[in-house]
């Protein structure tokens, strides 16, 4: 085990490298620099390129940005004065965790209880029900879908306030459209699985021994038919945790995707960096903890072969 540990983190290191490299040399690719404006004159531009160190070779900005995230410090934003990328993280990741966290509640629940239902129902109305709530969660985009709830049920029949960020009650409708296209996935993967388990050999037997339908349903069907979902679970709680950034627009909630969105308009170097590999990290870690939870669940899976 820990040898697996030890090479599972080497991994992590050497993909976060690659995504540090990429991000920081497409950025720098990009005609023009943070401080080109009508307002500013070259010599004003000349002198925030000197201060902020991007009048040296790339490859000595490189270095030095390495440098200083090897210590944990992602920098100073090159537009927002006085404010360091780690204060801006620190501020908007709870909020878009908190987010998060409830869209992922609520897209894992119902997308596991629509999936098995209709599994066990199949060719049912309570699985055409199930499939068509997930044909419009795959194919209606969450900005989409949260603007129409804005209008439909925050405007119209004035049921939930429409945007803003003051109260559980203004989470509701923003964690339904962050969590809907997850809620979909869940769904369909869900009710492959189970038709794929309840066609097995070993369900069969479990049959003819007796044993009765929740015992089934419980120890044998569920607990197989989790094993894709797990492998996408990591991936899915990483996207939603950090945030949507046009849905925290939409619904003016001060998260994490709204200072990304921003960065990206102002080519803030180091905000884009920062969010970028705060993202990245969060990410690979949770991808770790699902290989974990893969071979706790399925005791067939080994982290650890003869040969490591």
């Amino acid at each position: 085990m820990g040898r697996y540990i030890l090479r599972r983190f080497g991994l992590m290191l050497a993909a976060l490298w690659v995504i540090v490299t990429a991000t920081f040399f497409l950025m720098h690719a990009i005609p023009g620099d943070p401080f080109l404006g009508e307002k500013v004159t070259e010599a004003i531009r000349q002198n925030m390129l000197r201060k902020y160190g991007l009048d040296k070779p790339l490859w000595e900005q490189y270095v030095i940005y390495l440098g200083n995230l090897l210590r944990g410090d992602f920098g100073t934003s090159l537009k927002m004065l006085h404010r360091s990328v780690n204060d801006m993280i620190r501020d908007g990741f709870p909020v878009s965790a908190l987010l998060g966290l409830e869209a992922l509640a609520y897209a894992v629940t119902l997308g596991l209880l629509l999936g098995t239902v209709a599994g066990f129902r199949h060719n049912t109305w309570l699985d055409y029900l199930a499939m068509f709530v997930a044909l419009i969660g795959i194919s209606v985009p969450g900005f989409i879908m949260g603007g129409l709830m804005q209008y439909v049920i925050g405007l119209k029949l004035r049921w939930l306030p429409i945007a803003r960020w003051e109260g559980f009650r203004y989470t509701i409708m923003p964690a339904a459209a962050l969590g809907l296209g997850t809620l979909a996935v869940m769904a369909r993967m869900m009710r492959t699985s189970v038709l794929e388990v309840t066609s097995q050999d070993y369900i069969k037997t479990a049959k003819a021994k007796g044993l009765s339908q929740r015992e089934i349903v419980f120890r044998h069907v569920l607990r197989n038919a989790i094993l894709p979902i797990v492998t996408i679970l990591g991936p899915l709680t990483a996207g939603i945790v950090t945030g949507s950034f046009v849905i925290e627009l939409i619904f003016g909630i001060p998260g994490l995707g709204k200072y990304y969105v921003q960065s990206i308009f102002n080519r803030d170097y180091t905000l884009i960096l920062g969010t970028t590999i705060f993202y990245a990290v969060l990410l690979v870690f949770l991808n770790f903890l699902v290989d974990v939870a893969y071979g706790i669940i399925d005791p067939r899976i080994r982290l650890m072969r003869s040969r490591e």
